[in-house]
């Protein structure tokens, strides 16, 4: 029998057993913060502490924006990701880098670049304030901000789902007939669902946290522009115990979004 025909030994995983203890350090750095954090909460208080007027405020406004935000990668990150995946394009490895450049970019220096950009004194916003449109420190340029940090999480977990699902599929429906727009809806799509949920995920869970770009371009404005990152590092000069109350919030309902989309992922996987 070939070596290649061999079945695998019952319960084989291929690792080396030293492997895990890296693995088990990497779980309790990211678990043991966490649980730190769990034994600061005012658990007495937590209700009125997640519940005053600013926390729903904050917590309103960084689901809305995460929303849309979410939507405008969606909007524009499909396009990039199909374009850097298969599109006949020159330069696309320099094409990628500057798209994915956010998410090396300090947030801070992302909000520069759109202050500079869109602000009233900006590349843009100089003329776009000639006809009295004003993008910075509004609820618009919080949405602007997320998106900018948030897109490159969509691109490039949906072109490697493209890279992966490979074209013959396309090929096929092309060779039948099938306009370039009719495969992108009934065969493109479909194929890359699964990559193009868990890009949408990251997109929004992303936005949902952003804080440095927010800050610079947005500003603080309680229920314009405040989000609940942004209430959380305000609370923590004033109140730490309403700041580390909101943190679990933001905590839960990042996990909460994550579990809930990854769950949905492997279930289908497995149905599959």
């Amino acid at each position: 029998m070939p070596a290649s025909a061999r079945p695998e030994p019952r319960g084989y995983s291929g690792l080396p057993r030293w492997i895990y203890l890296p693995a088990a350090l990497g779980v309790l750095f990211v678990l043991v913060p966490l649980a730190g954090m769990l034994t600061r909460v005012d658990w007495l208080h937590f209700i009125p502490l997640i519940t005053s007027d600013s926390s729903l405020a904050a917590l309103r406004l960084s689901l809305e924006t995460a929303v849309a935000s979410t939507a405008a990668c969606l909007v524009l990150g499909v396009p990039m990701a199909l374009v850097l995946a298969r599109g006949p394009v020159r330069g696309r490895r320099w094409l990628r880098a500057l798209v994915l450049l956010p998410l090396v970019l300090p947030p801070v220096v992302g909000g520069l670049a759109l202050l500079y950009t869109f602000g009233r004194l900006g590349l843009v916003g100089q003329w776009l304030d000639i006809v009295g449109v004003q993008l910075a420190f509004t609820t618009l340029a919080v949405v602007m901000a997320q998106t900018f940090v948030s897109l490159p999480f969509l691109v490039v977990s949906l072109e490697g789902a493209l890279r992966t699902a490979g074209g013959r599929y396309e090929a096929v429906a092309a060779t039948l007939g099938a306009a370039p727009t009719h495969v992108f809806w009934r065969v493109t799509l479909p194929l890359v669902a699964p990559g193009l949920a868990s890009g949408l995920v990251l997109s929004f869970a992303r936005s949902l946290g952003e804080f440095g770009a927010t800050l610079t371009f947005a500003g603080s404005l309680e229920g314009v522009t405040r989000t609940l990152p942004l209430e959380v590092y305000l609370q923590r000069e004033v109140d730490p115990d309403a700041a580390v109350a909101l943190a679990l919030v933001l905590v839960v309902v990042a996990a909460l979004v994550v579990g809930v989309a990854y769950g949905r992922r492997l279930a289908g996987a497995v149905s599959a």
